[in-house]
């Protein structure tokens, strides 16, 4: 009797970078993009600063830099872009007065808003090759599960 085995490949490093490339891009895809100016990256590093600054409030542009690797010049500019919708406020350093402090809004802007409530589905459906609502609302639901898990935040536990 032919006996069938079934072999289960679990996720490797490889295969969870890729995986999180490709959500990074249906991302990009979902998200409304007026204001954010059109260099080519301006939206993937728009959202790196914001996470970082989520992250980190209170930090200094130099240390954003650090922390992120992206050049000084594109945390700037992605900060000043942030700063006009209002996702973020900077000042002055009281101790360096020529350094910036960037710190999360106290209250979420009309843009964050909408940037926030805009739905995934429709990309999620496109990407996935799907007409199947059931289907989609089965990943996003995984995909919710996972943000539970893996904050910004959960960055810090790597190297700490």
């Amino acid at each position: 009797m032919h006996q069938e085995r079934c072999i289960v490949k679990r996720m490797n490093g490889v295969d969870l970078f890729l995986l999180g490339r490709t959500l990074m891009k249906i991302g990009e895809e979902a998200l409304p993009t007026e204001g954010l100016g059109d260099q080519p990256g301006s939206v993937r590093t728009v959202l790196i600063v914001v996470s970082d600054v989520r992250t980190h409030p209170g930090s200094a542009i130099g240390e954003i830099v650090t922390r992120t690797g992206l050049p000084q010049s594109a945390v700037s500019a992605a900060v000043a872009r942030l700063r006009e919708a209002g996702a973020i406020v900077t000042e002055p350093d009281a101790r360096d007065r020529r350094r910036l402090i960037v710190q999360p809004v106290p209250e979420t802007s009309a843009r964050v808003k909408e940037v926030r409530s805009t739905s995934v589905d429709t990309v999620l459906a496109k990407a996935m090759d799907t007409t199947d609502p059931h289907r989609v609302a089965d990943v996003v639901s995984l995909l919710e599960e996972l943000a539970r898990h893996l904050t910004p935040q959960a960055l810090t536990h790597l190297h700490g």
